[in-house]
Formats: C-alpha cells, structure tokens, sequence
C-alpha cells in the first residue's frame, strides 16, 4: 500500500472517490484542483491537503505515486514539474484499473445512464448489507458521497469511456446502458467508439455477464455477442428482452412499474425517478441484485428508499405551484430524456429550461441536435458554453446554438445577467441543465425564479 499520493485535479468526481479510497486506508492524501468547490471543502474536513494554486513548491516531498485526470492541461506546472522528478505518474482510470483487477467488480458503461445505474446498484447492495466499494461518478443523496466502503466482496464503479479509461477495466458483471455517438475528439468517429466498447466487453471475466440497453441496435448487439463468447449476454428494457419492465403509472415524480426476468415477476415497484430512460436503469440495477442473491422484498425496499443523486433530475425546491429541478444531462439524447421525464412528471405544465452547453467539440458535433431538443421545451435559456478542457473553437458558441433554435420564446444571456432576465418572466416547472457550474447559482437561480420566501426544500 502507498504511503504519501498525491492527486492533480483531485476535486473530479472520479478523482475524489479514489483519494477517499486510499484516504479510509490510511494513505497521507494531497491535491490540486483549479477551484476550490464544496467538494473539495469536503475532502479537506477529511483530512486531505489541497491547494488552488498550481505551484511546484506546493507540492510535498516523498511522493510514492501522483495521480492524475486526463483532462488537465499537459502544459501545466506541476505535472511538468512531476515529470522532471521521475516521480510515477498513472491516470485515474489505471489505478482504478489497479484496485478493480483483483476483485469481483460491476463496471456500468454507456454513453448515458452511468452515474443513475451504478449508485442505483451501490445503493441496493449497501442498503441489503453486502460488502461493497464502490466508486461513484455522483454525490448518492442517500449517502451524501461518491464513495461507499463497508466490505470488500464487490466493487462498483463507472467505467468512463472518456480517453478509453474503460479499457483498463476486466468487471465481472458489465453493463452498456447506450452507444450514442459522444466524445468524438477521442475517437474520431462513432464506429469507432463502438469499436472500443467491444474491447471493453472483451475484456469482461469469464463466466461473467453483460447486460445491454434495447436502446442499442440487434445488429450491434450481436457483434457483442459474438466477442462475448462464454459469457452471458441480456438485453434489459421495454421491448423484447430478457429482463422486461413495464410502466404502470407516474405521478410527482414517483414511477410505479412491474419488472420481469426469468422466473421473477416483481409488480407495483415504486421509484422517485421519472421517465423511461431511469426505469430501465433500474432494471439493469435489479438484475445484477439478484444475481448477487438479494431478496425481492430488500430490492423493493431499496429502491424505495432511493433518494437519487445529486444532478440527476434532481429536486431542488418545490410546492404544490412550483418546482426547480437541477440535471446534469449534457448530450441531446440525455436533454431529450430529462425533457420527456419532466413531462411525464408534470403533465400540462410550463417547462422553462435554463441550458449551458458542456465543450465546444460538443456544441459543434451536435449543433442541429441539441436545436431540436431544446425546442421541445416551452421557454428556453441559453447562457454562454463551458469550455471545461477544452480551447475556443471560432464560430462555435451559445449564441451559434441560439441561432439554430426554431422556437418564439427563447432568450439568450450572460450567466451574470441570468437572475435579472429570470426575474421578468413567469415561471411554473424549471429544469437548470448542463454538465458546466450553473449549480454554483443554484440559490441565486431559486430565489430569482420563485423568491426567498416559503419555499421548502425537496426531501
């Protein structure tokens, strides 16, 4: 086991699980992150030392190992300066590759439907009592953390199809919730994404398992059969499949829903998660429960208790006249998703949707997508693009989007400017959407769009 490690661009969500893997272990955890954030504070009330400036002289002595993210810039000082030390230098996805070889492990990939699937599964495992750690790509509301440890009979964690992090992954169970095209700055192109996911499946242990969307095509899912040799392959969803749900009712956000596989059939299943999409992320995470040998009654009751995760679909205020609900969803498959969830939740309503684009390669591989998605709202907002790692692309922006929008009430605005435009307009159902930092005004967005005042915060 390492004694010092040391963590660049440690306030990440996978970055953070895996300092608080090593920190529970008694490992001297350090950082560096750009911006300090409530994460971040989080894991220095843990006892990590972080800093916010990038300054080689911030960095500590006697390092066994530095970690890093494939995002930060490789121009930046203090992993040059890590370089010219000789000092070990791994991405995250290979020390989790590292953790996970050893063990039973669960790895959720997709292009959609990671972070709901596999705190979905990490919550009914821990809830039934099973031995697990599990590192998670979002903030579990029931736990309060991205990082759940109470044994080691399995290991749960996304597998990130970012910079092919996944390919140092060899699960046990896998699943792939979606092959939609995305990061196509890495691949290229979507053949050759899937191409990667192959590998990915090839790589799943023997005797093990694969579970696979409806929302992927046949054709595909044969190829996966055919390098799936000797391992099981099921498809999991509405429409011909192995392990079958069905809706039966929705109702404020609460789905009821039967779900069949084999000789189970499991009626009148209730989930505060809304939309088809969450539904069949739930019966992936039933699945794999019950291959793992947890009852049906401690899977009803889990799910039950489900509280949700931060960001996805996530409710941040309501009463009975109004609701503000906060998203990560960053892709147009995942907009169209949220959408259509938030109509099945509140028929007959006014959705406002307050939109920031995540990426500028994004923004422009699916400029004319993201335009007919977004009109499937009532009133948009668009505020100006996240750029996360990426440079300026000319003639890709928030006002390009703006422009391609077919809809009469639409409005452009600086992130400055937002809660001023907000306070001019009538609002009913509110969606704050995007993988950028428009939670950071999370208060500011409330009190602007429903004022400060008797306002209850969602349970």
């Amino acid at each position: 086991m390492y004694k010092k490690l040391y963590f660049i661009g440690i306030g990440g969500i996978g970055m953070s699980a895996l300092a608080r893997y090593y920190s529970k272990r008694g490992v001297a955890v350090y950082g560096y992150d750009k911006t300090k954030t409530e994460l971040t504070e989080c894991l220095e009330k843990e006892g990590m030392k972080i800093h916010y400036e990038d300054r080689i002289d911030f960095i500590p002595d006697n390092l066994d190992l530095a970690i890093i993210t494939p995002a930060i810039p490789m121009d930046l000082l203090e992993y040059q300066h890590l370089l010219k030390l000789n000092i070990p230098v791994l991405k995250r996805s290979q020390v989790l590759g590292q953790i996970t070889s050893i063990e039973n492990n669960i790895a959720v990939a997709g292009t959609h439907g990671k972070t709901t699937t596999s705190v979905l599964i990490a919550h009914i495992l821990f809830d039934s009592g099973i031995g697990i750690t599990a590192f998670l790509g979002g903030i579990a509301l029931n736990y309060k953390t991205n990082f759940l440890d109470n044994g080691s009979a399995w290991v749960v964690e996304e597998a990130d199809e970012y910079d092919r992090s996944f390919l140092n992954l060899h699960p046990s169970i896998a699943i792939i919730g979606s092959l939609d095209a995305d990061h196509l700055d890495i691949y290229g192109s979507r053949e050759q994404m899937v191409e990667n996911y192959l590998r990915f499946a090839s790589q799943i242990k023997g005797n093990g398992i694969l579970l696979m969307s409806d929302t992927i095509d046949p054709t595909e899912i044969q190829l996966f059969k055919n390098t799936c040799v000797g391992n099981r392959v099921m498809r999991y969803g509405f429409n011909n499949t192995e392990v079958k749900v069905t809706i039966v009712g929705t109702e404020k956000g609460w789905t009821t829903f039967n779900y069949i596989s084999d000789n189970v059939n499991m009626l009148n299943l209730a989930i505060r998660l809304p939309g088809q999409h969450n539904i069949r992320n739930t019966a992936a995470a039933i699945r794999v429960a019950l291959e793992l040998g947890i009852s049906e009654d401690q899977i009803r009751s889990s799910i039950l208790n489900f509280k949700g995760i931060k960001r996805r679909f996530e409710w941040i205020y309501e009463t009975e006249d109004n609701v503000l609900i906060d998203d990560y969803a960053h892709h147009p498959e995942e907009l169209r998703a949220v959408i259509s969830a938030c109509r099945d939740a509140y028929p007959a309503r006014k959705i406002t949707g307050i939109f920031q684009p995540h990426l500028y390669s994004r923004t422009r591989d699916f400029m004319e997508d993201f335009a007919a998605v977004l009109a499937h709202l009532d009133v948009i907002i668009l505020v100006e693009l996240y750029p996360a790692r990426e440079l300026e692309i000319p003639g890709i922006s928030s006002e390009t989007l703006f422009l391609k929008i077919k809809h009469p009430n639409k409005h452009l605005s600086l992130k400055k400017n937002l809660c001023n435009l907000i306070e001019t307009l009538e609002m009913d159902v509110v969606l704050c959407l995007g993988a950028g930092d428009l939670d950071m005004m999370m208060d500011e967005i409330k009190d602007a769009v429903f004022g400060s005042t008797d306002l209850k915060k969602s349970a």
